[in-house]
């Protein structure tokens, strides 16, 4: 493991992404306390099991979370997914609270000290974000240091867009665009080619590489186990395995744990 006194830095050098940046996060400042992470539960593991360890630090200002259970893994009921993420911060001595219970949503996301947003199907949460009029406030709220947790669907709508999600457009939300919270897409649950497979259908690198003919933004696929640790403008890849970057006109390449990617 590298010594995170003198991360490695990678930088992407892509004119158009910056332009882009540079409008989008016009005049907000960078403080922002986030892990964005590829899943919520690795094979043979408990769910945020692997993640337990680094949610104190994350959380360590605040005994009570809010959970966004809105993307509905499997067509959970909300009370249901809220009492999966219940048990498991249970374990590190938090509250979790859904959202959904909230009478105004703005408000609780406004007062928050820590949001945790699960996984599921991304048009279905970017959907209830835009209807419950949060998107915006929870945008501005991590721009300003409230501590976030992102897995799966909860980690795409961290980036500039959705577009690059892995789900069934089974709801039409009213935009593609996000939170905007790093400055790039994210591909969670990434998935390597498997050598020998006959399966005839796209490859993850392929999908992206069909964003890229229309768009220019950088995509991280971030695969199972591995999560990006945002603190102000660093971000920071974390867990054991490579993440696979994306920008358009080049060959992917790989990123390194303990690296700090720098725009």
């Amino acid at each position: 493991m590298l010594n995170l006194k003198s991360p490695i830095k990678a930088t992407f050098n892509t004119n158009k992404l910056f332009c882009f940046i540079r409008k989008y996060d016009n005049a907000i400042p960078m403080i922002k306390n986030l892990i964005i992470a590829s899943t919520s539960t690795v094979y043979n593991s408990g769910y945020l099991a692997y993640l337990l360890s680094d949610l104190p630090d994350l959380f360590v200002d605040t005994d009570e979370v809010i959970f966004v259970p809105y993307a509905r893994p499997g067509g959970i009921s909300h009370d249901d997914y809220t009492a999966i993420a219940s048990k498991a911060f249970s374990k590190i001595g938090k509250k979790i609270k859904g959202l959904h219970t909230f009478e105004d949503p703005v408000a609780a996301i406004n007062n928050a000290k820590g949001v945790f947003t699960g996984g599921g199907n991304t048009f279905v949460l970017v959907s209830q974000l835009y209807k419950n009029k949060v998107m915006e406030p929870l945008r501005d709220a991590l721009h300003n240091g409230l501590a976030y947790l992102g897995t799966s669907a909860g980690s795409n709508i961290c980036g500039l867009t959705m577009q690059t999600t892995n789900d069934m457009p089974i709801v039409y939300p009213p935009s593609f665009k996000t939170l905007g919270i790093v400055p790039f897409n994210i591909n969670p649950h990434y998935l390597d080619p498997i050598e020998g497979d006959t399966h005839m259908g796209e490859t993850r690198e392929t999908r992206i590489e069909e964003f890229h003919t229309q768009n220019s933004l950088v995509v991280v696929g971030l695969r199972e186990g591995s999560w990006l640790r945002v603190q102000n403008e660093d971000i920071i890849l974390k867990g054991t395995h490579t993440a696979q970057i994306f920008v358009k006109g080049e060959k992917p390449y790989e990123l390194k744990p303990e690296t700090l990617l720098h725009f």
